[in-house]
C-alpha cells in the first residue's frame, strides 16, 4: 500500500485523488531508476499544474460551446492513453455524456466511422514520441472529415487544428505530461457539468463508496 498523501477527498469524482496517483507512481518509478534528473523534473510539476488553473475562466467559457454535446470520443496514446480513459470517466460520471475513449491507433480500426461532420472528438496531444501519429490523426479529423476537435496540446500544429484549443505549459517532460494534461480536462468537465444544470458533487446514480460483490 501507498499512502498518496492527498488528504480527504470529498468528491465523488474523485479528481485529486487521480492527480495524487499519478504523482506517487511517478516518484516510485524515479526511485526505482535512481535517476536524479527524473527528481529535478518531479519538482517542477507543481508550477507547471499551477499554470494550468490559470485557465479557469476560460474554460467555463468553452464549456458553454458543449452544452448540448450527447456523445464524444476521447483519444489519447502512450502516456497519454490513460488521460483519454479518465477524461471520458468525467465526462460519463458528472455530464452524462456518451463519452469513449480510444488509443488514436485503436480508434482508426473501426471507431472513426462514426465521426461525421461536427461530430466532437477531444484529444490530448502533448509533444513525445507519438505526437506525430496523433497530428496525422488530427489533421484527418479536421480537414477530411470536418470533426470538431478540443485539443489539449503545448504544440501549435496540434493547436492550430482544433476549434478549441488548450495550451499546456512548455517543457513538460513526456512522462509527465498525463499529470498535467488532465487538469484542463477535468476543469472543463467541472464547468460543463453546471452549464448542463447537474450537480458536480452530487452525480446521479453513484455515492462515494460503492460496495462490490
Amino acid at each position: 500500500m501507498i499512502d498518496i498523501q492527498a488528504g480527504v477527498e470529498a468528491a465523488v469524482a474523485a479528481t485529486k485523488t487521480y492527480t495524487a496517483e499519478l504523482a506517487a507512481i511517478a516518484m516510485l518509478s524515479a526511485a526505482l531508476a535512481e535517476d536524479a534528473a527524473r527528481w529535478e523534473e518531479l519538482q517542477r510539476l507543481p508550477g507547471w499544474m499551477a499554470r494550468t488553473l490559470d485557465m479557469d475562466v476560460r474554460l467555463a467559457q468553452v464549456a458553454e460551446r458543449y452544452r448540448f454535446m450527447e456523445q464524444c470520443v476521447v483519444l489519447g496514446r502512450g502516456f497519454n492513453y490513460a488521460t483519454a480513459f479518465e477524461w471520458s470517466l468525467k465526462l460519463k460520471e458528472l455530464t452524462y455524456i456518451e463519452a469513449e475513449p480510444y488509443s488514436s491507433a485503436d480508434f482508426q480500426h473501426g471507431p472513426i466511422a462514426m465521426v461525421e461532420q461536427g461530430f466532437p472528438v477531444m484529444a490530448v496531444c502533448p509533444a513525445g514520441k507519438v505526437f506525430t501519429s496523433m497530428l496525422d490523426l488530427l489533421r484527418h479529423l479536421r480537414q477530411e472529415m470536418r470533426a470538431e476537435l478540443f485539443v489539449i496540446s503545448d504544440q501549435a500544429e496540434a493547436l492550430d487544428l482544433a476549434h478549441t484549443p488548450v495550451l499546456l505549459p512548455s517543457g513538460v517532460p513526456e512522462w509527465l505530461t498525463p499529470m498535467v494534461a488532465i487538469v484542463p480536462a477535468q476543469i472543463f468537465t467541472y464547468y460543463l457539468t453546471r452549464v448542463r444544470g447537474f450537480d458536480t458533487d452530487r452525480p446521479r446514480s453513484i455515492r462515494k463508496v460503492t460496495e462490490t460483490h
